[in-house]
């Protein structure tokens, strides 16, 4: 789950680089930078903030009646370099990226990925105790992977 985080991390962060906000202002701007593409959780943005607060990249301020959070240095230089690894317009790179996530094809892939890790679970368990079938099975997924690398 953490890694699924991540994106709306970078992402929380370059709000708050614009300004301080609270969860819910989060929560509507993400889903507003997106065209609506992207429909923020409670259950995802707080547990981010949290991941933020103790990675010691955000900090909040509690004392109104909302809890604010800003960036720190520390948020300004994690931005700085994963800015050196990307090139491009971050918010357009979160819209197509929530788009492609709602686009049927994603979701028919998700979908058959689910469908392959269940049949690849059961040859793995049908494999136990047979050396022989395991060899068989790491060459498929060898092969598979070799594949997808080619394409």
């Amino acid at each position: 789950m953490k890694r699924r985080r991540g994106f709306v991390q970078v992402a929380i962060l370059h709000l708050l680089k614009e300004e301080s906000m609270h969860g819910y202002q989060i929560m509507k701007e993400l889903e507003e930078r997106s065209n609506g593409a992207y429909s923020a959780s409670a259950g995802t943005v707080y547990p981010a903030l949290q991941e933020l607060l103790d990675q010691n990249l955000i900090e909040l301020d509690a004392g109104s009646d909302k809890k604010i959070y800003t960036i720190n240095e520390n948020g300004k230089k994690r931005l700085e370099e994963t800015a050196k690894h990307k090139e491009g317009d971050f918010w357009l790179e979160w819209k197509e990226r929530m788009m492609w996530k709602n686009s049927d094809e994603s979701v028919q892939l998700r979908a058959a990925l689910e469908r392959w890790e269940t049949e690849v679970r059961k040859a793995m368990k049908q494999s136990r105790g047979n050396p022989e079938r395991v060899v068989e099975l790491i060459a498929f997924i060898d092969e598979m992977t070799d594949r997808l690398k080619k394409k």
